[in-house]
């Protein structure tokens, strides 16, 4: 009887422990316009990202571009360059991407430019400032101009959760084998 509720606690806290989880990873994978660096300054290049949206192509617009953005297929969403205006105030402004009928927004905080301290020169910049296409087939390239993770998706809570069923069920079903066989003292 000890090791069938040694089964029952780890499918409940499988289900607890990565419930939530599932939820919050469903809810992020809603799709949504995200905006990489977050926070860019004037005339900066920015990376955009829109998830949710199953289309071939989608353009996104905002007042905080200098011209509409193309967004192409890669991987599990829609992606794409843009320029910010360099004459823009600092501010939050909104990115809107109408995709299959569905309108997607972001937004994108422009912050004041950086100046230098007074009798500072130019800095050089103490690594490359574009990788470089060294081995891995450009893959330096996507590391760096990619979005940031933010944790597990849907795919992986979902193999969480079937692994630890998995687990939950090997438990349950050696402990029945062990109490037929007469081997258990529990």
């Amino acid at each position: 009887m000890g090791k069938r509720r040694l089964a029952l606690c780890a499918g409940v806290l499988a289900v607890t422990a990565f419930g939530p989880a599932a939820c919050a990873a469903y809810a992020a994978d809603g799709g949504g316009v995200s905006v990489v660096p977050a926070a860019p300054v004037p005339g900066a290049d920015v990376a955009l990202k829109v998830t949710g949206c199953d289309a071939r192509e989608a353009v996104a617009q905002s007042s905080a571009l200098v011209s509409d953005a193309r967004l192409t297929p890669d991987g599990d969403g829609l992606t794409g360059d843009g320029r910010v205006r360099s004459t823009l105030t600092a501010g939050t402004y909104t990115v809107t991407v109408a995709c299959d009928g569905t309108e997607h927004k972001g937004t994108v905080e422009v912050v004041r430019k950086r100046t230098p301290a007074a009798g500072a020169g130019p800095s050089a910049h103490p690594s490359p400032v574009a990788p470089v296409n060294a081995g891995a087939g450009g893959a330096a390239r996507e590391l760096v101009g990619g979005p940031e993770p933010q944790g597990p998706g849907t795919a992986q809570t979902v193999v969480a959760l079937a692994l630890a069923g998995t687990a939950a069920l090997t438990v349950h079903r050696a402990a029945r084998r062990q109490a037929r066989s007469g081997r258990g003292t529990v």
